[in-house]
């Protein structure tokens, strides 16, 4: 553990180092929490800090707002670091902590990467979170709710903080060229749009961004005068990556992700798998496409093969467990499947029907016969009369009606005949038929 400093201001530090933020009005991102008003903001400025939990992915100033936090408040501030302490320096934290409190003193002690520490560890500081020893506030890149305990969580604020966007990025990057601290005291030139392309590549990762910059500057040549001129060619040999892919509005990426839904939707593997291709080495988020594969396997495979959610959805767990570059690979596969897969938009058209008429008839009351009647009350007042338990049946078929009466008889799944989806149109078809045999 250390008294957290700030006087390392050697320009031998990394760039993300030397232009660390010093205030909120230099702190990029985060708006939801940070912006005027809001209430992360009013607690600092007003150095009312209570414990609290930052959780969110790297890059995004975790750590940056706990060391602005240590420069507005009036208590003592402890950098305490969950990978290279234990219980041995946890307790003589406490002990200082609680020295502090005598004296009337505040004690906020910052824990960077919380869901290091295990349960023993953090038991050890639930005791002095809760008689107001120590304000806690931790950093985390992983999800609180599994990493910390309960108990301690419970007297934790979560705040969560989001990946930066690529104008945040690219406003980031634009400042370093000219802040002192950064690159401001040589000429370096890099058109926005190069600018941008670094920022896509960081991923909303701000130390990235800044990192890929720096060298990006120290290996661009200068001329005789010095100044720096950085070209296309270099950046892309510097991030692996041949060019920027989506533009400033956005408007690449979502053509893109149509191209690839669109071509999957053609049966046409190649296109799909280019596209995909197109998008991953763009630097696109791995789950976010992912989740789209998710979406088309029931939008337009549907029941003509159940089996395509199920690797769509091993597709997107295998891109959250290993990431880029390993994930590609079951992407392509879930991708190469969608392609080849029987179509149906049947699910989508029912469930798009269905809520057509439930808006148009969002209070139509759910008729008595298929209501539960747990109290006497309702029983009197005939919820779940006439009810027939279809396990009961011979053939496991009623005719009950379970349409409200103005919707009776309405069809909203119609199952086409492609693939498996044939098998159940047949199903369909036989239990509409027993139930028409029975009027």
């Amino acid at each position: 553990m250390e008294q957290m400093s700030f006087s390392d201001s050697a320009e031998s530090q990394p760039l993300a180092a030397r232009l660390r933020p010093r205030s909120l009005g230099e702190f990029v991102g985060q708006t939801h929490l940070l912006g005027e008003g809001k209430v992360l903001r009013r607690l600092i400025e007003a150095d009312k800090i209570s414990s609290m939990v930052f959780w969110g992915p790297p890059g995004v100033g975790k750590t940056t707002l706990a060391r602005i936090i240590a420069n507005k408040t009036r208590a003592a501030f402890i950098d305490f670091s969950a990978v290279t302490s234990g219980i041995k320096e946890i307790r003589a934290v406490m002990q200082q902590a609680d020295d502090n409190r005598r004296f009337g003193e505040r004690t906020i002690l910052f824990v960077d990467e919380i869901h290091r520490f295990n349960k023993a560890q953090q038991d050890a500081f639930l005791p002095f979170v809760e008689k107001g020893s120590i304000i806690l506030i931790g950093a985390t890149t992983e999800n609180p709710s599994f990493e910390i305990n309960g108990a301690l969580l419970s007297r934790c604020k979560v705040f969560v903080l989001q990946a930066l966007k690529t104008e945040e990025l690219v406003g980031l990057l634009a400042r370093a060229l000219k802040d002192e601290r950064g690159f401001g005291k040589i000429g370096v030139s890099i058109p926005e749009n190069l600018l941008e392309m670094i920022a896509v590549f960081a991923n909303g990762d701000a130390r990235n961004a800044l990192s890929t910059l720096e060298m990006v500057v120290l290996n661009a040549p200068s001329d005789s005068d010095g100044n720096i001129s950085v070209s296309k060619e270099l950046i892309e040999q510097c991030t692996s990556k041949k060019s920027l892919l989506y533009d400033k509005g956005g408007e690449e990426h979502y053509n893109l992700i149509s191209a690839l839904h669109k071509s999957m939707r053609n049966s046409d593997p190649d296109a799909a798998v280019y596209w995909l291709a197109r998008m991953l080495e763009a630097g696109e988020d791995p789950l976010y496409v992912a989740r789209r594969v998710i979406r088309f396997a029931s939008e337009d495979v549907g029941l003509a093969d159940p089996k395509a959610l199920g690797i769509a959805i091993a597709a997107y767990q295998a891109c959250h467990f290993i990431g880029m570059p390993e994930c590609s690979v079951h992407l392509t596969q879930a991708v190469v499947y969608m392609a080849m897969s029987p179509k149906s938009n049947a699910l989508y058209m029912a469930y798009e029907h269905a809520k057509a008429d439930a808006l148009k008839q969002l209070a139509e009351p759910v008729p008595l016969v298929i209501r539960n009647a747990p109290t006497k009350l309702m029983r009197e007042l005939d919820y779940g009369k006439g009810y027939q338990y279809a396990h009961n049946a011979k053939d496991k078929l009623t005719d009950m009606q379970c349409l409200p009466d103005s919707l009776a008889g309405r069809e909203y799944y119609i199952p086409t005949e492609e693939g498996l989806e044939k098998k159940y149109k047949l199903r369909l078809d036989e239990i509409k038929a027993w139930k028409k045999g029975q009027k």
